[in-house]
């Protein structure tokens, strides 16, 4: 099997403080391969930033297995984790505070980064990430002097400044209009369709319903995931399309490693059970859990 972007096993991520310890992660399994576009979505405290931030090397597990292009992120040095993040992951946050620089240009924000690496060509490939980001006629512009959608733009394209192996956004079209989220999403799918991996936590139903896969994050595991629907695979750019409304996609619960399944809330409740004990039967092919 060829190598994957990210390979997490039984990630465990545990936050303590003098009075309490949270379990962040409790033995989270994903396999993103080379050249995907993975959305990550879930409630508040369901664990996917913290997840996201392990990725981008801003936090350090607890317990488990993730490797990233690789690179066994348990085991990297301070120095080397500095050079990985500057070299393999790219982040797009959604305060665009914590990617630009006021008092510095469009231009002069994206050549930031670069001047941490050792390639050349660095103000013509700065050029060309504000024309793939539609913001060429901006590069002279100070942040103040653009909107929120293009403040954003200039963001990822700062995150694609060193060639990142692995784009990582948060909440990108968290603070935008519908309008300029979409024009973020096709910024996204025209760099994957060229190859670029990526992997985006959102809580924005029109983008989740575009993107092939979608992975569910509950409790600190993965309880599902969504693959999106042949037929709406290549109508991404339909504008008749209700992607809010539309069943764009067929979802799977995950089978874990030890053989356990998450079963949605809202259906548990339909059973009314007294405890926490369920029955197991076995009938043509299909697994059925009914009350004691």
């Amino acid at each position: 099997m060829a190598e994957a972007m990210i390979q997490a096993e039984s990630l465990v991520k545990i936050y303590k403080t003098k009075e309490t310890e949270v379990l962040a992660l409790q033995g989270l399994d994903l396999r993103v391969e080379q050249g995907e576009l993975t959305a990550l979505i879930g409630n508040s405290g369901s664990g996917k930033s913290t997840f996201l931030n392990m990725i981008g090397g801003l936090d350090r597990p607890s317990a488990g297995s993730l490797l990233v292009s690789g690179r066994n992120l348990f085991t990297l040095s301070e120095r080397e984790l500095v050079a990985y993040k500057r070299d393999t992951v790219g982040f797009v946050w959604q305060n665009n505070a914590r990617n630009l620089l006021p008092y510095l240009s469009a231009l002069d924000n994206i050549l930031l980064p670069m001047g941490f690496s050792g390639g050349k060509r660095k103000r013509e490939r700065a050029l060309e990430l504000l024309e793939r980001v539609g913001l060429a006629s901006k590069k002279r512009s100070l942040m103040s002097a653009l909107s929120g959608g293009e403040q954003q733009r200039v963001a990822i394209a700062i995150a694609l400044a060193n060639a990142p192996k692995l784009l990582l956004a948060d909440e990108p079209t968290g603070s935008v209009d519908s309008k300029t989220a979409e024009a973020i999403f096709h910024i996204f799918a025209e760099l994957n369709r060229e190859g670029q991996t990526i992997l985006i936590v959102t809580h924005d139903v029109a983008l989740s319903k575009k993107v092939r896969r979608v992975v569910a994050i509950r409790d600190g595991k993965i309880s599902s995931e969504r693959i999106l629907r042949e037929k709406y695979a290549d109508r991404l750019r339909e504008s008749d399309i209700d992607w809010r409304a539309e069943e764009t996609q067929e979802e799977y619960a995950v089978l874990d490693k030890a053989g356990r399944v998450q079963i949605p809330r809202e259906m548990l409740e339909q059973l009314h059970l007294g405890d926490d004990k369920v029955k197991l039967d076995m009938e043509e092919g299909r697994i059925i859990i009914s009350p004691p």
